[in-house]
């Protein structure tokens, strides 16, 4: 089993539906969680040692909690889990919401990994930054202005990876498809249909759990994955590795 032995690992996101999901599968592998996540947000999951309510889009703010963490020591790993989008089409996108989702969903993301950075490099067991990101990052699915977002993750990533690496910093990427959480139960209210349109584009017709993709981060975020670095895996129900319904169409 994979046991982080109380060391601390800092959650972003961490009152939504993934992270609900990571707080438990943490506390299951004796991690003592650091919660992050905007005010007003309920971080009270067993194994939360330490809460942080700050805006990610508030730079002060995220600077501030960064540091109020390594006070107490550096984490031994870092989860950028929190992430947000609305514009679903090019139509959608104005230079407003543009500009909000390039900064939430990569940008502060790079921040907060680029502040923990120098308090996370050699420690005698390592240190792990995962980012969660999406299959937008790999082809349009739409939200083209999220998916640039994660598509500029993924690099950033890999930079944290190859030039952090002698410092014993890894740092890797999980790619969720389409998730159960309770952004699908809004929409699933509004048109109950939506659900069987969607898993027929999956090769395991269905979506994903929260607790799935939350048991691939934490994979990754532990020594079971001490050599790997700069990868990402997807945890997509098999959408990305093929076009289901063009192979449907082709093959009648």
């Amino acid at each position: 089993m994979i046991d982080f032995a109380g060391a601390r690992v800092v959650v972003t996101g961490a009152g939504g539906g993934v992270g609900t999901a990571l707080a438990a599968t943490l506390h299951e592998c004796n991690a003592r969680i650091v919660a992050c996540d905007r005010p007003g947000a309920a971080l009270s999951a067993p194994g939360i040692v330490e809460t942080h309510h700050f805006d990610l889009l508030d730079e002060d703010a995220l600077h501030r909690a960064c540091a109020a963490i390594c006070e107490a020591g550096a984490p031994a790993a870092v989860i950028s889990n929190a992430g947000w989008t609305r514009a679903e089409t090019l139509a959608d996108i104005t230079p407003e919401n543009l500009a909000t989702e390039l900064d939430l969903n990569f940008r502060s993301a790079a921040l907060l990994s680029r502040a923990f950075v120098p308090a996370m490099r050699d420690r005698p067991s390592g240190s792990a930054f995962v980012f969660v990101s999406s299959v937008n990052a790999l082809a349009h699915y739409g939200n083209p202005a999220y998916s640039a977002a994660k598509a500029a993750l993924h690099a950033w990533m890999r930079a944290i990876a190859t030039e952090e690496g002698r410092n014993g910093i890894r740092a890797n990427a999980v790619i969720p498809g389409s998730i159960k959480t309770e952004a699908w139960t809004h929409r699933l209210e509004e048109k109950p249909e939506i659900l069987d349109a969607v898993t027929r584009l999956y090769p395991l017709a269905r979506l994903v759990e929260p607790s799935e993709v939350a048991r691939a981060i934490v994979f990754l975020a532990s020594s079971w994955a001490s050599g790997i670095t700069g990868a990402t895996l997807q945890v997509d129900a098999g959408v990305s590795a093929s076009n289901l319904p063009f192979l449907e169409q082709i093959a009648g």
